[in-house]
């Protein structure tokens, strides 16, 4: 009975053993770093993307641009080159969604006020309103840091095929003028490349905690 008991001891050590290096082999396979997805027109809503580029499955990236900032600056991609970025569409006079999307972009901006690899760049689908003098009256209300964060005006049409050619962000609205849009609650969260990694509800919470650890899993891609 004792040599019974021996065995089966030696039997359980080895057996602890093994299950010790099986858990490991598992817990390390599913940790292996998974990056985040790369969004191509194609797999956006049609209704958010230019019927130009719906059919466009790889290479899509952010556009060149030309805009005006609350500070009367002319920021282009190269002010956000080798950053990340999150990027939305707003108006200053919009009562809806954009008061919580705004103070929803405030938030991002106090988490990422010492990081100097991100940056937020809002963009006015109303620049006929949205003059410099008014975004910058909008960005002293909000409490905007100018150097995390541009709030652009500029040309409506620019505006709007940035929009909806490389952001695919807003909705044509067909019932208005020339480059009319409506904007959504998207937040776009775009990588050192250019390119469209996240889409996120700028009026939930939840998707904004997912916003910044999806922005701390981009900054450890190579």
């Amino acid at each position: 009975m004792l040599s019974f008991f021996k065995v089966y001891k030696k039997f359980a050590i080895v057996f602890a053993i093994l299950s010790i290096i099986i858990i490991s082999v598992i817990y390390n396979t599913l940790n292996v770093y998974q990056p985040l997805p790369i969004y191509q027109p194609a797999h956006v809503s049609s209704e958010l993307v230019d019927s130009t580029i719906q059919y466009k499955k790889k290479y899509h990236k952010i556009g060149h641009f030309s805009l005006i900032n609350q500070n009367g600056q002319t920021i282009t991609e190269a002010h956000y080159s080798d950053k990340i970025y999150v990027a939305d569409f707003f108006f200053t006079t919009c009562q809806t969604i954009c008061p919580i999307m705004t103070d929803h972009m405030v938030a991002i901006q106090k988490e990422i006020l010492n990081d100097d690899e991100v940056m937020l760049l809002s963009h006015t689908v109303t620049p006929e309103i949205d003059t410099v003098a008014q975004l910058k009256r909008y960005a002293i209300g909000k409490g905007v840091v100018d150097k995390k964060w541009n709030l652009v005006t500029g040309d409506k049409k620019q505006i709007y095929d940035l929009a909806r050619k490389s952001y695919l962000a807003v909705k044509d609205h067909g019932n208005g003028g020339p480059f009319d849009m409506i904007h959504t609650e998207n937040f776009m969260l775009i990588d050192k490349k250019g390119q469209i990694r996240g889409f996120y509800d700028g009026t939930n919470p939840e998707d904004i905690h997912q916003l910044l650890e999806d922005i701390k899993h981009l900054k450890k891609e190579p």
